[in-house]
């Protein structure tokens, strides 16, 4: 008898542990997978409509090209306001009586599982399977009680919409990405309090061509280059009066630094007191993306560069893009070498700020190709 995988969840939204969790169940259990998104949630509140969740799960799905992943909206249809799994597995045993039901849980919910609706029943209609998560310690009563079994799989990396919709951590396909900015789903909601018009399309261009670089350069965790540039000119329209008692607070000698950068050290302020980030490489890629400094890291070049090739600004800075996806280090270079010599013939001094003198002395002083003094 062929099994079929039953993975129930919100999906608020589906990122890339829902989509690992379920190649590893297709492969080790030798099954198809149907993924069975909840109208309403028991445990909490969807944060996202029932038609963006399932959109976004279509797009991910289709994405992932695996012919053994489907979808069904049974517990949707049925429009109930409480939705219980016994009655999903009797749908299934009914639709697909051939069929052996497997069903799919986190570590989290094994010990809770003698509290749900008809649990002995559930047991002996499908075969259930935990998934480990970190944190989590199965009952191991539980576990024999109701015969589960662990998948064995634990490389799913961050599984949690949680972290998602709050901005900290964005591991999800880049096309559910693009839905999250186009629909104002989530942490959309707080940046537009912040930004809109102009400044927020340049803000999303510039967190997806940085988030393009990254993953075409393999960096770990492209996300936080998506993060970085989403947030980068999130204090752009900070009142002079609160831009003011940051930077006396955060920067001593603030007055000897022009207002026009101001923006990036208060952003780093506002991105760690009000979306709660507290990553020092997404923070730093923020406070340096307009000045530039000696030795930055990987995501604050990206973000650097992003920020003044990214296609909304108006001018042909296709050749710097290409540049960037194929090798974001010597695209980074190129970048800088232009925007040093931009500043130049608009009669603006490039050395005028501290740290930009240093980002210039630092990559491109001197030398012939900018690489040997950070090498």
């Amino acid at each position: 008898m062929e099994n079929l995988v039953i993975y129930g969840g919100a999906f608020d939204p589906v990122h890339n542990g829902h989509l690992r969790i379920a190649e590893a169940a297709s492969l080790r259990l030798n099954a198809d997978v149907v993924f069975v998104p909840t109208h309403k949630p028991r445990w909490k509140e969807a944060s996202a409509s029932d038609e963006d969740r399932v959109k976004m799960l279509k797009i991910a799905l289709r994405k992932a090209k695996n012919p053994s992943f489907t979808i069904s909206l049974c517990e949707m249809e049925r429009n109930e306001d409480e939705t219980y799994t016994i009655d999903t597995l009797h749908y299934f045993q009914k639709k697909y009586p051939d069929r052996q039901l497997v069903l799919l849980i986190g570590t989290d919910q094994v010990n809770a599982f003698p509290k749900w609706k008809n649990a002995d029943e559930i047991a002996s209609i499908a075969n259930i399977v935990y998934v480990d998560r970190p944190g989590y310690e199965p009952d191991k009563a539980v576990v024999k009680k109701y015969k589960m079994k662990s998948l064995g799989f634990s490389e799913s990396g961050e599984v949690s919409s949680t972290s998602i919709r709050e901005l900290r951590y964005l591991d999800l396909p880049g096309a559910i990405l693009d839905y999250i900015s186009s629909h104002h789903l989530y942490y959309m909601k707080t940046l537009e309090t912040y930004l809109d018009g102009r400044r927020l399309e340049h803000s999303i261009s510039v967190a997806e061509l940085a988030y393009a670089i990254a993953y075409r350069n393999h960096i770990p965790n492209p996300g936080r280059a998506y993060i970085a540039g989403l947030l980068h000119d999130v204090a752009k329209r900070l009142p002079d009066e609160k831009a003011r008692a940051i930077m006396k607070e955060k920067f001593s000698d603030y007055r000897k630094i022009p207002t026009f950068v101001w923006h990036q050290f208060t952003g780093a302020k506002v991105v760690e007191d009000v979306f709660k980030i507290d990553d020092p490489t997404v923070l730093d890629a923020i406070e340096f993306h307009c000045t530039g400094r000696a030795e930055m890291d990987e995501i604050a070049m990206i973000i650097y560069a992003a920020d003044k090739i990214e296609p909304t600004r108006g001018w042909d800075s296709a050749r710097f893009i290409k540049m960037c996806l194929a090798d974001y280090e010597k695209g980074f270079i190129e970048v800088l070498r232009a925007n040093r010599e931009f500043l130049t013939k608009k009669g603006s001094d490039p050395n005028s700020i501290s740290w930009t003198r240093e980002c210039f002395e630092y990559y491109l002083g001197g030398n012939a190709d900018g690489l040997s003094k950070k090498s």
